[in-house]
């Protein structure tokens, strides 16, 4: 499926868009974790291939974003839900909203397929304009040491996190690299 930005198109991941995407990451975030994250990720049961979206200008790969299987653990209860990481666009596209068309049609494309619950830990002045709130306040707590403000939570069933409350389990290939 394609979502055209302007003169962006926003589409699945293709096999050729690997190395462009692992170059991407390495700029943007100025070393090795998120390049080595998404590529470890890529050969996980965790990775879903429809939720790794580029976006294009001109046959250039400017911006990436992925979703991965995360579960929400408490006691025995397991809740299905996504992680949003990493997200991110090269310098010289940034603020021209092609960021915003990724994580708008990464949540679409992640409705469509019918996932109910996306976790981020990110820019708390950014994330809450697509509807994430403190992940706290819905009782979910990191397995690791960050600012409240910066995990966030987006119900996209609304009532999807009613009754559920735990710590978020990421994939092995988090640990392993981030």
């Amino acid at each position: 499926m394609e979502d055209k930005t302007g003169s962006v198109i926003i589409r699945s991941e293709a096999h050729g868009d690997l190395k462009a995407v692992r170059k991407l990451n390495k700029r943007v975030f100025k070393g090795n974790s998120e390049s080595m994250l998404v590529d470890a990720l890529r050969y996980s049961s965790d990775f879903i291939p429809a939720l790794s979206l580029v976006a294009e200008k001109e046959g250039k790969v400017i911006g990436h974003i992925l979703f991965s299987r995360i579960k929400i653990k408490e006691q025995d209860n397991i809740t299905s839900a996504l992680a949003l990481a990493p997200m991110a666009v090269l310098p010289e596209y940034q603020n021209q909203g092609i960021g915003t068309g990724l994580v708008k049609h990464g949540l679409e494309e992640c409705r469509k397929l019918g996932h109910k619950v996306v976790v981020v830990v990110g820019h708390p002045e950014y994330y809450p304009r697509f509807g994430f709130v403190k992940a706290g306040e819905k009782g979910l707590k990191l397995p690791f040491e960050a600012p409240d403000e910066v995990f966030m939570v987006l119900e996209l069933v609304p009532g999807a996190l009613s009754g559920v409350h735990g710590e978020i389990e990421y994939p092995p290939e988090f640990h392993g690299v981030v």
